[in-house]
């Protein structure tokens, strides 16, 4: 009898305790909240036209390295590494900061992902910003994301002012009547008197110039209106705040209803492991 409860003590001894599995359980949990609250919360930072704008992102199985603007083809070139296995880009761009549209509508935006164009979706579609959703094979290593114009501070062309036609007013010489020579009646001679002719100068009316809207006459022509000081724009012909909204520097994303699942997933897998290794004990303790 003791050669059998000895035979099966060493059989239980590689099964852990109670204990242990419990804090084996809360370090799952804990590694699941950290993992959860890692993937929600990515910023990184592009200069466009000495302005510095922030993209929110999520980079599932890839890691996004660089980000940078082509003025001249209005698109955004991303460097990313892809290492082992298909991947998941997604990335935000507020409407202020990088847009897509056409006729004054919404338009697709065209990607390219090393020179060829990948499966996306746009995922969300706001007033304010719009998401897109690109898969990615392995081993991509850029990503060229193509709109219509970028924001209000690198997309307003300078403004040339329009010169309107002057019309040049015929100058009329004035016609200057003769006035009649007057001979006095001689009674004693004497000189006639001739009044002389007087020259009207002519006189020139120079055209008025009215300059439109947001311009301003200066040496005799119409240029535009920059009085306005930093912080405030020129609109409706008076110097106002500029209300041109800032993007946030940093922002968290879906720490929602994926934290709380991520919560009962873990607590499941440790109640279920608990339960299993306690009635494994019990049978044990049973058995001696």
């Amino acid at each position: 009898m003791n050669n059998i409860n000895k035979l099966q003590s060493d059989r239980l001894k590689p099964f852990p305790n109670v204990s242990s599995l419990l804090k084996i359980s809360l370090g799952l949990v804990l590694f699941t909240i950290v993992s959860t609250a890692l993937v929600y919360a990515e910023t990184i930072s592009v200069d466009v036209d000495g302005t510095s704008y922030n993209v929110d992102y999520t980079a599932t199985g890839m890691t996004l390295d660089a980000i940078e603007a082509d003025l001249d083809f209005v698109s955004l070139i991303l460097t990313v590494d892809v290492p082992d296995s298909d991947a998941t880009l997604d990335i935000t761009f507020e409407r202020s900061f990088f847009d897509s549209t056409f006729d004054g509508l919404d338009d697709d935006f065209i990607i390219l992902v090393d020179g060829d164009e990948p499966t996306f979706t746009e995922t969300e579609t706001t007033s304010q910003s719009r998401t897109l959703s690109i898969d990615l094979p392995a081993g991509t290593e850029e990503i060229e994301i193509i709109g219509s114009s970028f924001g209000a501070a690198a997309s307003i062309p300078e403004e040339t002012p329009i010169e309107e036609p002057v019309e040049e007013t015929p100058v009329e010489e004035p016609v200057v009547e003769e006035k009649p020579v007057v001979t006095t009646p001689k009674v004693e001679e004497k000189p006639v008197v001739t009044t002389p002719k007087v020259e009207e100068k002519p006189v020139v009316t120079t055209p008025k110039v009215q300059c439109g809207p947001g311009t301003i006459l200066k040496d005799g022509a119409c240029v535009l209106d920059e009085r306005c000081g930093p912080g405030t724009i020129l609109k409706d012909g008076a110097c106002v705040l500029d209300s041109t909204p800032v993007p946030a520097e940093t922002s968290v994303k879906g720490m929602g209803k994926e934290t709380i699942v991520a919560f009962v997933a873990a607590f499941v897998i440790a109640g279920t492991v608990g339960v299993i290794l306690a009635l494994i004990s019990k049978a044990s303790k049973s058995s001696n």
